[in-house]
């Protein structure tokens, strides 16, 4: 278990910058601190703490009410399978049965080897699509028995290495903006007028109580 890398900490302040208060990024930080070992250590939380200037049970607090946040070493890929009520129509518990006869693990386990966890999962709002299920937060969707067979012998042979990333890494690139198009962060306590986007557009066009009401434009 550690703290974040030099490199992290590096782009976790550069996270910190886009917002106007240190703990709104308190979010984006866990998901960077679960790339880093594939789940929250302890040591993680605490720094994040120390980067934020909130306590570490407020990151715990914080990070406990999502499932995606894991706080124990799961394994290279994790099998969510959905055991909801359309899923459990379709065919939801046979595929959780036969995962775990596969393994050899129950769910909630990892395989003796650190390559795959199999949990159950609540609804993942895809109901239209039942059963499914998701690889690293991967949809796989109307899963089969012999499919769900395919899938794990793929995951634990490495052959889907280049379409599905290790747990805890969200996206292949990683989101960049230049110093020159930052909006800039402004506190709650500075902004005077709403939003564009949240004013009222069936005021009259002249309305002086549009605070955009000078920069109207034709579609």
């Amino acid at each position: 278990m550690a703290r974040l890398t030099e490199t992290n900490v590096a782009l976790a302040r550069e996270i910190i910058a886009r917002y106007p208060r240190k703990k709104s990024a308190l979010i984006p930080l866990l998901h960077l601190a679960q790339e880093q070992d594939g789940y929250v250590t302890d040591e993680a939380m605490q720094h994040l703490a120390e980067l934020v200037d909130v306590t570490p049970a407020q990151v715990l607090g914080t990070a406990s009410f999502y499932e995606m946040f894991k706080f124990h070493p799961v394994g290279r890929y994790v099998v969510n399978i959905c055991g909801t009520m359309s899923c459990a129509l379709l065919g939801a518990h046979e595929l959780i049965e036969r995962a775990e006869a596969k393994l050899g693990v129950r769910s909630g386990g990892t395989t003796p080897d650190g390559a795959i966890t199999i949990e159950r999962a609540e609804c993942q709002a895809a109901c239209t699509e039942a059963p499914c299920l998701q690889v690293n937060y991967r949809y796989r969707y109307r899963v089969t028995p012999d499919q769900l067979d395919t899938l794990l012998d793929d995951l634990a042979a490495g052959r889907l290495a280049d379409e599905i990333p290790p747990h805890g890494t969200l996206q292949a690139n990683r989101q960049r903006i230049p110093a020159d198009r930052w909006v800039g962060p402004r506190a709650p306590e500075d902004v005077s007028v709403p939003p564009v986007w949240m004013v009222d557009r069936t005021d009259s066009p002249d309305s002086t109580d549009s605070p955009d009401s000078s920069e109207e434009t034709t579609p």
